[in-house]
Parts: C-alpha cells; structure tokens; sequence
C-alpha cells in the first residue's frame, strides 16, 4: 500500500470484499480524484490537496454544503466521508464535462441558469461567502508567503471598493450558491446539468455566481444576457433587467480579482502540473480591461 488512495480504500465499507478497479481522475486544480468501480459500480473518490487551508477552503462547510447541494437535486450523493482526512466517496454521474465550447453553444447558457436557480432554490448552505472579504484574506496570505502577485494589482483596489459600495446600496438576498462554476464543475448526463466541487460554496448574492460562470465560459454579451434572462425572466420592456445584467457584469469581474490571487498562491503552492502563474496572469488582464471599460462607470450606475 504505497499510494494514499490504496491507503484509504479499506476503510470505506463500500469497498470492501468487492473487486475493485482504480484508475485517476483528470482535471482537479485542488484535489486528486479517481474513479473506484467495486463490482462494476462506480464511484469517485475524491482527495483534497496539501495546504488548501491557505485557499480559504473549509472542508466542514463543502462536506455540509454538498449534502444540501445533492438534496436539492443538482449534485451527486455523498456515499462516505472520513471526516478525519476529509475524503469523500460520491456517487458517479455518468456524463461529460463539458468544454467552454460546448457551454459556448445555443441554449447551453439557458440551461445554466435552471441549474443555478435549482441550486439556489435548495437548502441553506452552512456558512456565507464573500468574494470582497476572500480577496482580503488571500492579500493577506500573499504577504505573510511572501506570493508575488500581477503587477499593479494594489491601484485597482479603490474600483473594487467602487463595486462594493455599489452592490450594499440595493443588496440582493443571498441564496446557496456553488460560486466557482468553472467548466469542469458541471457534468451533463444528456438530460441535466449537475454541479460538482462544493469547495467555495455558500450563500451569496446570485448574480456573482451567474456572473462567475459567465467569465469561466468567456461568454460575450449575448450569452450573458440569455443566462440572465434565463435566470431572472425578461421582466424588462420584453429584454433582460439591465440593473441584474450590470451586477453580472461587475461580478464577472470581481470573479477574476478573487481567483487571480487565488492561482498566484497556487503557483506557490501546489504540487499539481499546471500553469497557475499564466492564469493568475490571463485573470487579471481580463479584470483590469473591464475596469479600465467605459462601460465600467454605467454598469456601477445601473446597480
């Protein structure tokens, strides 16, 4: 027994006295994952990565969260959990992780939306979140770590305050959110849009998680305003709310101001092959050509 997960597999009773077959899982930043049949029954066993602590996961929260995500009927079920390890054995959704691309096709952004609000629709999740206080904390790791971070980054915090002070004005109500709909968290089984990875979950105000997926999916205006629309209705003049569609639009950005810090203490940290440096650097070339948009100030008008 010479790997973690051969070290693990005993202690689940699922496991046991069944013939199993192991093989990995690609395309986890955070964690390691692989696919346990027991018998010709799949599931996932999912492994969380060294010092996730310093990304402000809380594995109490994403255990609790996956629960209520799996009970409103968008998430797969929780089979086992060693709470001691913080290993999760979920059921298998038979499906595809769907491309950007594939997200990127007609009717993909509608389809979205209906996840979101099921999601949204189900059990209070355990604890909130809040990209602007995220961002504080992972500041504050990035200088206690000595991280270094993308050039300029500090002179743009007075426009994040900007949209801070916008979005407190007229605050939405928070409901259970999944907050990191990147590509690989949804899976479609041909039917449905399940959403995995309950990592940064909590209650939040819904237009970040719609405007989170949007800047994961790099969607242009026309696909934000059918995920909009698809989530909120066309309840103005016939056309998406504008004031809605402006708080996506400034969530979008605030997505990529958290996670740009996010990626640059990845690069520091992690043992997983991946450019997180060039990420961390992509992100915040996008925030910052939304802050600098003429746009900016008519999107923070309209919230």
């Amino acid at each position: 027994m010479s790997t973690p997960i051969e070290q693990l597999l005993p202690r689940f009773t699922t496991f046991q006295n069944e013939t199993l077959m192991v093989a990995p899982l690609s395309g986890g930043l955070t964690n390691t994952n692989y696919r346990v049949e027991a018998d010709g029954v799949p599931y996932v066993v999912r492994i969380p990565g060294a010092q996730t602590e310093l990304l402000a996961v809380d594995r109490a929260n994403e255990y609790y969260n996956a629960r209520a995500a799996s009970a409103a009927g968008v998430a797969p079920r929780i089979v086992h959990y060693l709470d001691d390890v913080n290993v999760m054995v979920l059921e298998f959704i038979r499906g595809e992780t769907p491309s950007i691309a594939r997200l990127n096709e007609p009717g993909l952004a509608t389809r979205m939306a209906r996840a979101c609000k099921q999601l949204h629709a189900g059990p209070r999740f355990l604890r909130d979140f809040n990209m602007f206080r995220l961002t504080e904390y992972y500041l504050q790791v990035t200088r206690e770590h000595e991280v270094k971070i993308p050039d300029g980054y500090p002179e743009y915090r007075p426009r994040v305050n900007e949209i801070e002070s916008a979005f407190v004005r007229k605050p939405l109500p928070t409901v259970p959110c999944h907050n990191d709909l990147l590509a690989e968290n949804y899976v479609g089984d041909g039917t449905k849009l399940w959403l995995i990875d309950f990592e940064y979950s909590g209650n939040n105000d819904p237009t970040f998680e719609l405007g989170n997926t949007a800047q994961e999916q790099q969607f242009d205006d026309a696909h934000q305003r059918e995920l909009c629309a698809g989530y909120f209705g066309d309840a103005y003049f016939g056309g998406t709310p504008w004031d809605k569609l402006a708080r996506m639009k400034l969530n979008m950005i605030m997505s990529d101001v958290g996670w740009t810090l996010w990626a640059a203490i990845q690069h520091k940290i992690s043992t997983i092959e991946y450019d997180f440096w060039g990420w961390a650097i992509d992100r915040w070339g996008r925030a910052t050509q939304k802050m600098d948009a003429p746009q900016f100030r008519e999107w923070l008008d309209a919230v």
